[in-house]
């Protein structure tokens, strides 16, 4: 937490360096210098583009397996069903050393290791978990008899999801889409066990520079991850606040 902070200051602050690589102190003043070598610099860039590309496309994939379940397991009625949502949940509780891990020797075998196909599937299997969830939880207010209406006026299936039930559960499923995405952008772990030299994340790239080469460019890269953390948590909130006043304006 306390980086967090001290971010956006020292990402401003010129910090000059000594003959022997040292930081050195007092901050001379302000500058945008570390913030210009972020955007200027083709590693920091490449790894921010693949935290982008790998982030949204396991946020659609999870929006899509996680809606599904959710949806399969509001309307299963089963001894079973604690243990199944237990199984889907699972990612979430279980370590995420031991999920890498696990992820590693599967994806292994079958040449998924170093692509960004693996780690796209990988945090998808992160982030599917939020996505049921938080669509689970709006599938408990809705009224199944809204579907079969649908359905005796000759709606189909895929008909009736579409004009029916997705407009009700569509704030729980942006929820779990933005917790999804935040899951994938802010992950490092998975990305240490499988990622290859062309996969780097920018949670990657700030962990290597911290063990091997020691920048403020760093700390501007951890105030772009805190910008997109807080653009995320106030979309959530504008999300919520406008569900409570469609369920005002219902009742």
């Amino acid at each position: 937490m306390f980086i967090f902070l001290i971010a956006p200051i020292l990402a401003i602050m010129p910090l000059s360096f000594s003959s022997g690589s040292y930081l050195t102190y007092p901050l001379p003043g302000f500058s945008f210098r570390w913030y210009n070598d972020f955007i200027s610099s083709p590693r920091w860039m490449n790894a921010l583009k693949n935290s982008m590309i790998i982030g949204v496309a396991s946020t659609l994939l999870s929006m899509v397996l996680g809606t599904l379940a959710a949806l399969g397991l509001a309307q299963w009625k089963s001894r079973f069903k604690p243990l199944v949502l237990a199984f889907v949940l699972s990612p979430v509780v279980v370590p995420g050393v031991i999920t890498a891990v696990g992820l590693y020797f599967f994806f292994a075998p079958i040449g998924l290791t170093g692509s960004y196909l693996g780690l796209i599937l990988a945090h998808t299997a992160l982030a599917t978990p939020f996505v049921v969830i938080t669509v689970g939880a709006t599938l408990q207010s809705f009224d199944t008899n809204l579907a079969r209406a649908a359905a005796s006026l000759g709606a189909s299936p895929l008909e009736a999801f579409r004009r029916v039930i997705l407009p009700l559960i569509l704030p729980g499923l942006a929820s779990g889409a933005l917790f999804a995405f935040a899951t994938s952008f802010d992950e490092v772990v998975i990305v240490l066990f499988m990622a290859g030299p062309e996969q780097r994340t920018l949670p990657r790239e700030m962990f290597s520079g911290i063990r091997e080469n020691i920048s403020p460019t760093i700390t501007a890269a951890a105030v772009i991850l805190t910008t997109v953390s807080v653009i995320l948590l106030a979309t959530l909130e504008g999300l919520r606040r406008r569900n409570e006043r469609l369920k005002g304006e219902g009742t």
